[in-house]
């Protein structure tokens, strides 16, 4: 297998070409989605709402946004509705168009891609590796005093490290960069995996700061990504009028917002995520740690990322053997500040999570 270039979850088609494997027999191990599968109350009801496809959504999505609200406890006014948080990160560089922008790595390069597309310039404050990229405050908030930051960006938990920064140290960055003009934007994408989300979000901080916004998606947690719903929170009036004045009529299609208003309130498929994610992610954490030749960081997120010990095996040996089993694993060498010896993988069905860590096991033990 000569093929070196570092897929994304959503490669599977090029996975398909590379590799001659039909994508719909790879398991995902780098997309990052729920195992189990669409929310129970989309999966039984969306159908029943078909019609509403001959009809425009609400322009203002309402009863949406007031469903949301209810689910993160925010004020509906505070709630912004996006064609994905993809599209929402977009628009919000598109508004504020920084000209600066710091941004905590390794992460997500979708975020430095936005902010160079409206001619701003991006730097990263380095989540130190000797750290276990947890987040150093003291050096970060020398970082923001020494330059010129408009717009500070934070994935939390962070993608690929599933480390978590507490809402006391978010509390005190808002407060900080409040007192320098400088936004704050964070990506909660993987919040609602971690244990104590209620205690860890961000959003209520929305209603004290106005530099604040989080952003937040359908496709991880209620594992629809073809839906393309997301969602902002932020009391900046502001930030949502003007986020409203620049996005296109109806970004969010009917069958999203039918989706969005079952996904919701579906009490007992949160439950069941939760409870699944935490037993899964505790049970391959302990598992991995029996193996000498590799670095766990510990994950609060529904993946992991792991550091290889041993020169002989890279991050690509690990794909190449993983996906002769028809398993996708993330090769990590594309993230800024990581190299060849990083590798990410989420959590699964737990026949599947066994079947990759025998792979693992085979090839570092």
């Amino acid at each position: 297998m000569e093929h070196k270039e570092h897929f994304h979850g959503s490669d599977l088609e090029k996975i398909e070409a590379a590799y001659g494997i039909k994508k719909e027999e790879i398991i995902s191990f780098s997309a990052n989605v729920n195992p189990l599968g669409l929310s129970y109350k989309v999966k039984d009801g969306l159908a029943k709402h078909i019609d509403c496809l001959t009809s425009y959504p609400d322009r203002e999505y309402t009863r949406l946004r007031k469903t949301i609200a209810t689910y993160v406890n925010s004020s509906f006014e505070n709630i912004c509705v996006g064609n994905g948080s993809s599209e929402l990160i977009a628009l919000f560089a598109k508004l504020c168009n920084p000209q600066s922008a710091l941004i905590f790595g390794p992460t997500y390069s979708e975020y430095e891609h936005e902010i160079m597309l409206y001619g701003g310039k991006s730097s990263y404050f380095e989540l130190k590796e000797s750290d276990n990229f947890a987040l150093d405050e003291s050096a970060l908030f020398d970082t923001l005093d020494a330059g010129d930051y408009d717009l500070l960006i934070i994935c939390n938990p962070n993608n690929p490290t599933s480390a978590l920064i507490g809402r006391e140290s978010i509390d005190r960055i808002v407060s900080h960069c409040g007192k320098k003009n400088t936004l704050v934007m964070i990506d909660e994408t993987y919040m609602e995996f971690v244990n104590d989300c209620e205690n860890s979000t961000a959003i209520p901080l929305t209603d004290k700061y106005q530099n604040l916004v989080v952003l937040r998606g359908v496709s991880k947690f209620f594992a629809s990504p073809g839906l393309r719903l997301g969602y902002a929170v932020t009391s900046n009036r502001s930030l949502s009028l003007g986020l409203k004045g620049i996005q296109v009529p109806w970004s969010v299609n009917s069958l999203a917002e039918v989706a969005g208003l079952l996904m919701f309130g579906d009490v007992k498929f949160i439950k069941d995520t939760k409870a699944y994610i935490e037993a899964e992610r505790n049970r391959m954490y302990a598992r991995l740690l029996h193996i000498p030749s590799l670095k766990v960081y510990k994950p609060t997120a529904n993946f992991i990322l792991c550091k290889i010990l041993t020169s002989s095996v890279t991050a690509q040996d690990l794909f190449d053997e993983a996906i002769k089993e028809k398993l996708m694993i993330r090769d990590c060498a594309s993230f800024t500040f990581l190299d060849e010896s990083f590798f990410r993988f989420c959590f699964m069905k737990s026949d599947d999570d066994d079947k990759l860590m025998d792979v693992i096991e085979r090839l570092f033990t």
